[in-house]
């Protein structure tokens, strides 16, 4: 048996539900391995595989459970931080929602196989409030699902395995060199990625002490709030007198959109990629005078300033009902 599959069967079912909790937890320690080894191992009779279906299983609804309480106990800025660590921050979030928009819970029966969504997964069902009861349904299905996948794979496969355990013993320190190059290498290039997407979104923001001035001076300014319709329904308060649009149906009616006032838009996704993205798009469509709000709709919470409720049609703009800003 290969030092791999031996390591596995030492440290057995604990190492197993510990293992599939701190991926779950958001550490990138990827399970498939871990998961495929059990099957292997219980295919030459080594391990129960349903004691380690129901181990691996009960270890990532547990660490779902306690995203999804923290989800709703902490809303939005959840996703924002977990983005933030993330490879690919800037996209994740606004990923998850159109999924959770288009299919709801059934989107957790097959999260964990899609990198991003699984971890925005569960913490997106607290803040959208979704029934407990109903969480637990899909998230349970889903977390047996993703677990038979490749414990079944591994126990099919078994003999296999352990044959390509065995000749990668072969190259002993030189395959660790080429798993950590390869990811490495992975690693750089979403970095470079990353770096050359957020050079491309440089647009000169305007700050929520300047906004607040230019509304406070009563000047005519167009407030746009683009955030998602699962974000705005957990916190439908917004910066008094926006307008709530989706980003698609702003672009969609560019050509009405006056070119003689200030236009600012806003959203609650890291770096304000949203509202950047879309800025850039209707400056080359002819409007010149709009900016997004540095450090988008937390930016302007959490500074105390005023809140309202959102302006459904823009002929009412003029005319928000505030809210009491927060202390």
């Amino acid at each position: 048996m290969s030092e791999t599959l031996q390591f596995v069967f030492r440290h057995g079912y604990l190492l197993v539900f510990a293992w599939v909790f701190v991926e779950q937890a958001g550490l990138p320690i990827p399970s498939a391995p871990l998961l495929l080894a059990i099957g292997a191992l219980s295919g030459m009779q080594r391990m129960n595989l349903g004691v380690a279906v129901t181990i691996a299983a009960v270890a990532a609804v547990s660490s779902d459970s306690m995203w999804y309480e923290i989800g709703r106990r902490k809303g939005v800025r959840v996703l924002q931080l977990l983005c933030r660590i993330s490879l690919e921050p800037d996209s994740c979030v606004r990923r998850t929602q159109v999924s959770f928009g288009r299919s709801g819970a059934r989107v957790l029966l097959v999260s964990k196989f899609v990198p991003g969504l699984n971890a925005m997964a569960a913490p997106l069902a607290g803040i959208i409030r979704m029934g407990w009861r109903r969480f637990l349904l899909f998230d349970v299905l889903g977390a047996l699902i993703w677990v038979s996948a490749f414990t079944g794979t591994g126990y099919a496969f078994s003999g296999e395995l352990e044959r390509v355990a065995a000749h990668a013993a072969y190259l002993g320190e030189w395959l660790l060199v080429i798993v950590l190059a390869g990811f490495t290498g992975y690693i750089l290039w979403k970095f470079y990625k990353r770096r050359k997407f957020l050079k491309n979104l440089r647009i000169a923001r305007i700050t929520p002490e300047e906004l607040k001035g230019k509304i406070d001076s009563g000047e005519d300014v167009i407030i746009v709030d683009l955030r998602h319709a699962l974000e705005f329904e957990s916190q439908p308060e917004t910066i008094p007198g926006a307008l709530h649009m989706d980003a698609a149906e702003l672009e969609e009616a560019s050509e009405a959109i006056p070119r003689d006032r200030e236009i600012v838009l806003f959203c609650a996704c890291p770096n304000e990629v949203t509202a950047a993205r879309l800025a850039l798009l209707l400056r080359s469509h002819g409007i010149t005078r709009i900016r997004p709000l540095a450090e988008g709709y937390e930016g302007w919470r959490s500074r105390g300033f005023p809140l309202a409720l959102a302006v459904a049609d823009p002929t009412v703009a003029q005319d928000p009902k505030p809210l009491p800003a927060e202390s």
